[in-house]
Protein backbone atom coordinates (compact mmCIF):
# COMPACT_ATOMS: atom_id res chain seq x y z
CA UNK A 1 0.00 0.00 0.00
CA UNK A 2 1.22 3.75 -1.07
CA UNK A 3 0.79 6.43 1.11
CA UNK A 4 0.00 8.57 -1.89
CA UNK A 5 -3.31 6.02 -2.79
CA UNK A 6 -4.55 7.05 1.22
CA UNK A 7 -4.01 10.56 0.43
CA UNK A 8 -5.91 11.09 -2.70
CA UNK A 9 -8.72 10.21 0.18
CA UNK A 10 -8.45 13.57 1.38
CA UNK A 11 -6.13 15.27 -1.51
CA UNK A 12 -8.56 18.56 -1.24
CA UNK A 13 -8.59 18.75 2.35
CA UNK A 14 -5.33 17.86 3.12
CA UNK A 15 -4.43 20.94 0.39
CA UNK A 16 -6.19 23.55 2.53
CA UNK A 17 -4.30 21.89 5.80
CA UNK A 18 -0.87 23.39 4.61
CA UNK A 19 -2.42 26.48 3.68
CA UNK A 20 -3.67 27.22 7.04
CA UNK A 21 -0.17 25.40 8.65
CA UNK A 22 1.68 28.02 6.95
CA UNK A 23 -0.52 31.05 8.65
CA UNK A 24 -0.71 29.60 11.62
CA UNK A 25 2.80 29.70 11.55
CA UNK A 26 3.42 33.42 10.35
CA UNK A 27 4.91 34.87 13.18
CA UNK A 28 6.13 38.48 14.28
CA UNK A 29 9.84 37.84 14.47
CA UNK A 30 11.18 37.02 11.48
CA UNK A 31 13.82 33.87 13.09
CA UNK A 32 10.93 32.15 14.02
CA UNK A 33 8.91 32.33 10.85
CA UNK A 34 11.68 31.17 8.88
CA UNK A 35 12.29 28.51 11.28
CA UNK A 36 8.94 27.59 11.12
CA UNK A 37 8.83 28.02 7.72
CA UNK A 38 12.01 25.22 7.26
CA UNK A 39 9.81 23.09 8.99
CA UNK A 40 7.21 23.04 6.46
CA UNK A 41 8.99 23.06 3.83
CA UNK A 42 11.31 19.33 5.11
CA UNK A 43 7.78 18.04 4.38
CA UNK A 44 6.41 15.03 6.22
CA UNK A 45 3.70 12.87 5.82
CA UNK A 46 0.76 14.42 8.03
CA UNK A 47 -0.29 11.21 9.01
CA UNK A 48 -2.03 13.03 12.04
CA UNK A 49 -4.21 15.58 10.07
CA UNK A 50 -4.92 12.89 7.64
CA UNK A 51 -6.23 10.56 10.47
CA UNK A 52 -8.29 13.51 12.01
CA UNK A 53 -9.85 14.39 8.64
CA UNK A 54 -11.19 10.65 7.84
CA UNK A 55 -11.84 10.09 11.20
CA UNK A 56 -14.16 13.43 10.50
CA UNK A 57 -16.23 11.38 8.33
CA UNK A 58 -18.07 9.34 10.44
CA UNK A 59 -20.02 12.83 11.46
CA UNK A 60 -20.18 15.87 10.01
CA UNK A 61 -16.58 16.78 8.39
CA UNK A 62 -17.55 20.30 7.15
CA UNK A 63 -17.74 21.56 10.45
CA UNK A 64 -14.56 24.17 10.72
CA UNK A 65 -13.80 22.52 14.16
CA UNK A 66 -12.35 19.50 11.87
CA UNK A 67 -9.69 21.36 9.97
CA UNK A 68 -8.88 23.73 13.17
CA UNK A 69 -8.46 19.91 15.15
CA UNK A 70 -6.46 18.50 12.14
CA UNK A 71 -4.02 21.84 11.49
CA UNK A 72 -3.41 21.71 15.55
CA UNK A 73 -2.44 18.02 15.63
CA UNK A 74 -0.10 18.73 12.99
CA UNK A 75 1.47 21.49 14.93
CA UNK A 76 1.36 19.84 18.33
CA UNK A 77 3.48 16.69 16.10
CA UNK A 78 5.95 19.25 14.20
CA UNK A 79 6.90 21.23 17.86
CA UNK A 80 7.76 17.89 19.50
CA UNK A 81 9.91 16.87 16.63
CA UNK A 82 11.87 19.99 17.20
CA UNK A 83 12.20 19.79 21.15
CA UNK A 84 13.16 15.88 20.46
CA UNK A 85 15.88 16.43 17.72
CA UNK A 86 17.34 18.75 20.76
CA UNK A 87 17.18 16.02 23.10
CA UNK A 88 18.53 13.33 20.28
CA UNK A 89 21.60 16.03 19.56
CA UNK A 90 19.90 14.98 15.74
CA UNK A 91 21.58 17.43 12.96
CA UNK A 92 19.70 15.65 9.91
CA UNK A 93 15.74 15.21 9.91
CA UNK A 94 14.46 14.17 6.62
CA UNK A 95 17.18 14.63 5.06
CA UNK A 96 17.51 18.16 6.14
CA UNK A 97 19.43 20.09 8.37
CA UNK A 98 17.05 20.31 11.30
CA UNK A 99 16.14 23.85 13.39
CA UNK A 100 18.77 22.87 16.00
CA UNK A 101 22.01 22.24 13.35
CA UNK A 102 20.77 25.73 11.00
CA UNK A 103 20.53 27.47 14.68
CA UNK A 104 21.05 26.19 17.99
CA UNK A 105 19.15 25.04 20.89
CA UNK A 106 18.04 28.12 22.20
CA UNK A 107 16.41 28.57 18.80
CA UNK A 108 14.89 25.14 18.44
CA UNK A 109 13.85 25.39 21.75
CA UNK A 110 11.62 28.60 21.09
CA UNK A 111 10.71 27.63 18.02
CA UNK A 112 9.05 24.26 19.36
CA UNK A 113 7.33 26.45 22.55
CA UNK A 114 6.23 29.01 20.20
CA UNK A 115 4.63 26.24 17.68
CA UNK A 116 2.99 24.94 20.65
CA UNK A 117 1.63 27.64 21.73
CA UNK A 118 0.53 28.26 18.08
CA UNK A 119 -1.46 24.89 18.62
CA UNK A 120 -3.05 25.96 22.06
CA UNK A 121 -4.62 29.29 20.88
CA UNK A 122 -5.87 27.82 17.92
CA UNK A 123 -7.94 25.04 19.82
CA UNK A 124 -8.99 27.72 22.08
CA UNK A 125 -11.88 28.39 19.83
CA UNK A 126 -13.17 24.54 20.28
CA UNK A 127 -16.21 24.71 22.83
CA UNK A 128 -15.42 21.35 23.68
CA UNK A 129 -14.07 20.66 27.24
CA UNK A 130 -13.49 17.02 26.91
CA UNK A 131 -10.99 17.99 23.74
CA UNK A 132 -9.44 19.75 25.93
CA UNK A 133 -8.48 17.78 28.48
CA UNK A 134 -7.36 15.51 26.57
CA UNK A 135 -5.24 17.90 24.15
CA UNK A 136 -3.58 18.51 27.66
CA UNK A 137 -3.32 15.16 28.86
CA UNK A 138 -1.11 14.47 25.49
CA UNK A 139 1.07 17.26 25.54
CA UNK A 140 1.59 16.64 29.37
CA UNK A 141 2.56 13.10 28.07
CA UNK A 142 4.58 13.95 24.95
CA UNK A 143 6.74 15.73 28.25
CA UNK A 144 7.01 12.90 30.09
CA UNK A 145 8.18 10.65 27.23
CA UNK A 146 10.84 12.97 26.71
CA UNK A 147 11.96 13.31 30.23
CA UNK A 148 11.66 8.78 30.02
CA UNK A 149 13.83 8.78 27.42
CA UNK A 150 16.40 11.33 28.75
CA UNK A 151 16.57 9.40 32.04
CA UNK A 152 17.13 6.05 30.46
CA UNK A 153 19.47 6.84 27.93
CA UNK A 154 22.09 4.16 27.46
CA UNK A 155 20.85 2.41 30.32
CA UNK A 156 20.47 -1.45 28.94
CA UNK A 157 19.03 -2.94 32.35
CA UNK A 158 15.72 -0.82 31.76
CA UNK A 159 12.48 -2.82 30.95
CA UNK A 160 10.76 -3.45 27.91
CA UNK A 161 7.42 -1.82 29.58
CA UNK A 162 9.22 0.98 29.93
CA UNK A 163 9.76 1.16 26.32
CA UNK A 164 6.59 0.82 25.72
CA UNK A 165 5.34 3.25 27.98
CA UNK A 166 7.90 5.96 26.63
CA UNK A 167 6.52 5.17 22.54
CA UNK A 168 3.01 5.86 23.80
CA UNK A 169 3.44 8.49 25.45
CA UNK A 170 5.91 9.83 22.49
CA UNK A 171 3.71 9.01 19.53
CA UNK A 172 0.77 6.43 20.07
CA UNK A 173 -1.20 8.64 21.90
CA UNK A 174 -1.06 11.10 19.83
CA UNK A 175 -2.30 9.34 16.51
CA UNK A 176 -4.81 8.17 19.12
CA UNK A 177 -5.78 11.70 19.42
CA UNK A 178 -6.07 13.06 15.84
CA UNK A 179 -8.52 9.88 15.44
CA UNK A 180 -10.59 10.80 18.30
CA UNK A 181 -10.23 14.78 17.99
CA UNK A 182 -11.24 14.14 14.12
CA UNK A 183 -14.16 12.26 15.25
CA UNK A 184 -15.59 14.96 17.86
CA UNK A 185 -14.91 17.48 16.28
CA UNK A 186 -17.28 16.13 13.87
CA UNK A 187 -19.81 15.36 16.09
CA UNK A 188 -19.59 11.97 16.56
CA UNK A 189 -20.95 10.17 20.10
CA UNK A 190 -18.42 9.64 22.30
CA UNK A 191 -18.41 5.54 22.25
CA UNK A 192 -17.40 6.06 18.03
CA UNK A 193 -14.82 8.48 19.20
CA UNK A 194 -13.76 6.25 21.61
CA UNK A 195 -13.23 3.62 19.62
CA UNK A 196 -11.33 5.50 17.22
CA UNK A 197 -9.18 6.57 19.75
CA UNK A 198 -7.71 2.86 20.64
CA UNK A 199 -7.39 2.54 16.56
CA UNK A 200 -5.34 5.57 16.72
CA UNK A 201 -3.35 3.94 19.60
CA UNK A 202 -2.94 0.53 18.31
CA UNK A 203 -1.71 2.07 14.97
CA UNK A 204 0.48 4.23 16.69
CA UNK A 205 2.26 1.48 18.72
CA UNK A 206 3.19 -0.57 15.64
CA UNK A 207 4.16 2.66 13.69
CA UNK A 208 6.67 3.49 16.03
CA UNK A 209 7.76 -0.03 16.77
CA UNK A 210 8.35 0.02 12.68
CA UNK A 211 10.25 3.48 13.21
CA UNK A 212 12.41 1.82 15.23
CA UNK A 213 13.37 -1.31 13.36
CA UNK A 214 13.73 1.26 10.01
CA UNK A 215 16.06 2.39 12.51
CA UNK A 216 18.78 -0.80 12.10
CA UNK A 217 17.43 -1.81 8.71
CA UNK A 218 16.83 1.11 6.41
CA UNK A 219 19.64 3.19 4.80
CA UNK A 220 21.49 6.91 5.60
CA UNK A 221 18.76 7.96 1.72
CA UNK A 222 15.77 6.47 2.93
CA UNK A 223 16.16 7.52 6.90
CA UNK A 224 17.42 11.02 6.27
CA UNK A 225 20.15 10.31 8.94
CA UNK A 226 22.89 7.22 9.65
CA UNK A 227 21.75 3.92 9.87
CA UNK A 228 21.39 3.05 14.03
CA UNK A 229 21.29 6.92 15.00
CA UNK A 230 18.80 5.79 18.04
CA UNK A 231 20.88 3.35 19.64
CA UNK A 232 24.06 5.91 18.92
CA UNK A 233 22.21 8.48 20.50
CA UNK A 234 21.74 6.08 23.53
CA UNK A 235 18.43 5.20 22.94
CA UNK A 236 17.01 1.77 23.73
CA UNK A 237 14.52 0.80 21.22
CA UNK A 238 12.73 -2.42 20.85
CA UNK A 239 15.22 -4.53 18.70
CA UNK A 240 17.82 -3.55 21.23
CA UNK A 241 15.62 -4.69 23.61
CA UNK A 242 15.33 -8.57 21.78
CA UNK A 243 19.27 -8.74 20.68
CA UNK A 244 20.03 -8.11 24.57
CA UNK A 245 18.56 -11.57 25.42
CA UNK A 246 20.91 -12.87 23.10
CA UNK A 247 24.48 -13.88 24.78
CA UNK A 248 26.70 -13.72 21.86
CA UNK A 249 24.93 -9.59 21.38
CA UNK A 250 24.42 -9.09 24.89
CA UNK A 251 28.12 -7.64 25.62
CA UNK A 252 28.62 -6.36 22.53
CA UNK A 253 25.70 -3.71 22.79
CA UNK A 254 26.29 -3.04 26.93
CA UNK A 255 30.45 -2.74 25.49
CA UNK A 256 29.49 0.25 23.27
CA UNK A 257 26.72 1.90 25.41
CA UNK A 258 28.88 1.51 28.69
CA UNK A 259 32.35 3.02 27.07
CA UNK A 260 33.21 6.13 26.84
CA UNK A 261 34.21 6.90 23.03
CA UNK A 262 33.25 4.16 21.01
CA UNK A 263 34.67 4.25 17.48
CA UNK A 264 32.62 4.30 14.35
CA UNK A 265 34.07 0.65 13.66
CA UNK A 266 32.61 -0.90 17.00
CA UNK A 267 28.74 0.99 16.49
CA UNK A 268 28.44 0.08 12.57
CA UNK A 269 29.93 -3.79 13.82
CA UNK A 270 27.25 -3.51 17.07
CA UNK A 271 24.14 -2.46 14.46
CA UNK A 272 25.14 -4.51 12.01
CA UNK A 273 24.90 -7.59 14.49
CA UNK A 274 21.45 -6.54 15.29
CA UNK A 275 20.19 -6.13 11.83
CA UNK A 276 21.04 -9.42 11.26
CA UNK A 277 19.60 -11.18 14.15
CA UNK A 278 16.21 -12.90 15.19
CA UNK A 279 15.68 -9.15 16.83
CA UNK A 280 14.30 -7.78 13.93
CA UNK A 281 12.02 -10.53 13.60
CA UNK A 282 11.09 -10.91 16.94
CA UNK A 283 10.08 -6.81 16.94
CA UNK A 284 7.94 -6.74 13.90
CA UNK A 285 6.01 -9.72 15.16
CA UNK A 286 5.01 -7.44 18.05
CA UNK A 287 4.72 -4.73 15.69
CA UNK A 288 2.05 -7.17 13.73
CA UNK A 289 -0.04 -7.98 16.93
CA UNK A 290 -0.21 -3.99 17.77
CA UNK A 291 -2.05 -3.90 14.25
CA UNK A 292 -4.08 -7.09 14.38
CA UNK A 293 -5.75 -4.93 17.55
CA UNK A 294 -6.24 -2.31 15.23
CA UNK A 295 -8.21 -4.05 12.62
CA UNK A 296 -10.07 -5.33 15.35
CA UNK A 297 -11.54 -1.96 15.92
CA UNK A 298 -11.79 -1.31 12.46
CA UNK A 299 -14.39 -4.46 12.57
CA UNK A 300 -16.33 -2.67 15.30
CA UNK A 301 -16.90 0.27 13.12
CA UNK A 302 -19.56 1.39 10.68
CA UNK A 303 -19.52 -0.37 7.16
CA UNK A 304 -18.43 3.29 5.56
CA UNK A 305 -16.04 4.28 2.98
CA UNK A 306 -13.98 5.77 5.14
CA UNK A 307 -13.55 2.55 7.15
CA UNK A 308 -11.70 0.93 4.03
CA UNK A 309 -9.47 4.25 3.89
CA UNK A 310 -8.42 3.43 7.14
CA UNK A 311 -8.12 -0.49 7.09
CA UNK A 312 -5.27 1.01 3.75
CA UNK A 313 -3.57 2.95 6.39
CA UNK A 314 -3.60 -0.06 8.75
CA UNK A 315 -1.89 -2.07 5.76
CA UNK A 316 0.28 1.09 4.84
CA UNK A 317 2.20 0.82 7.82
CA UNK A 318 1.92 -3.04 7.98
CA UNK A 319 3.92 -2.69 4.87
CA UNK A 320 6.73 -0.13 6.30
CA UNK A 321 9.44 -2.79 6.13
CA UNK A 322 12.81 -3.22 5.15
Amino acid sequence: MVLGQIYAGTKKELKTIEKYLEMALEAPHPLLHEAGLELLRAGGKRIRPMLALMASRYGDPGRPEVSVSAVMLELIHMASLVHDDVVDNSELRRGRPTVKAKWDNRVAIFTGDYIFACAIKLISAFDHPEAHRQISRVIRDLSLGEIDQIRHLRNWKQNLRTYLRRIKRKTAILMALSCQLGAMAAGCDTSLSRKLYYYGYFLGMSYQITDDILDFVGNERQLGKPAGSDLRNGNITLPVFYALRNPELHDAIVSVLTEAEPSDDDWDDVIGKIRDSQAIEEAQSLSDRYLRKAEGILDELPDQKVTGLLREMTAYVGERKY
